[in-house]
């Protein structure tokens, strides 16, 4: 895995073995940061359910000024760490260890990146319906494609603006009504 753009752009990025972390492909990436394009320099990026952080390691490269990533796994955390440590961007990132759904609502962030592992899909109720309460400009929830009709339209305040499928998986985007 690498970064596609900006100021990291082909670094390598660790993955921690097997399959506890699925990594958001290069593809999928690479277009969901050319619809960011207008919205990433100087902005806050939350990755939760960060894995590695390719996601919002990938925001901080492309002109995010911090980013905040929410993490339980202890694999994924490390990999997560020396990512962050290897780009020498300490300075510009949060790390928070534990279950992202009990701390999301409390994180200013200009954009969020949700992504938990499919097969826990309470997961993004939680998360979803705690954002709606307190919604942040821009909430991107990465999904099995076949999981889009699990999905609401909207969750308190958020509606869902558009939906980006490529292959398996897809990309819901919400804004606040």
């Amino acid at each position: 895995m690498r970064v596609i753009g900006g100021e990291f752009r082909s670094r390598r990025l660790k993955a921690p073995a097997g399959d506890s972390v699925r990594p958001t492909p290069d593809r999928l990436r690479e277009a969901l940061f050319n619809i960011l394009a207008p919205r990433i320099d100087g902005c806050v990026f939350l990755d939760a359910y960060a894995g590695c952080g390719s996601v919002g390691i990938e925001a901080l490269s492309r002109g995010a000024s911090r980013a905040v990533f929410l993490e339980k796994s202890r694999p994924a955390l490390r990999a997560l760490e020396e990512n962050i440590e290897s780009l020498e961007i300490g300075e510009r990132c949060e790390v928070h260890p534990g279950n992202a759904a009990a701390v999301i609502s409390k994180i200013e962030a200009d954009i969020v990146f949700l992504d938990p592992p499919y097969p826990r899909e309470r997961e993004y109720g939680l998360c979803l319906e705690a954002l709606g309460e307190a919604p942040r400009p821009m909430i991107i929830v990465q999904h099995a494609s076949r999981f889009t009709h699990h999905l609401k339209e909207a969750y308190g305040q958020l509606k869902r603006v558009r939906i980006l499928s490529q292959g398996d998986n897809s990309l819901s985007f919400y804004e606040p009504r």
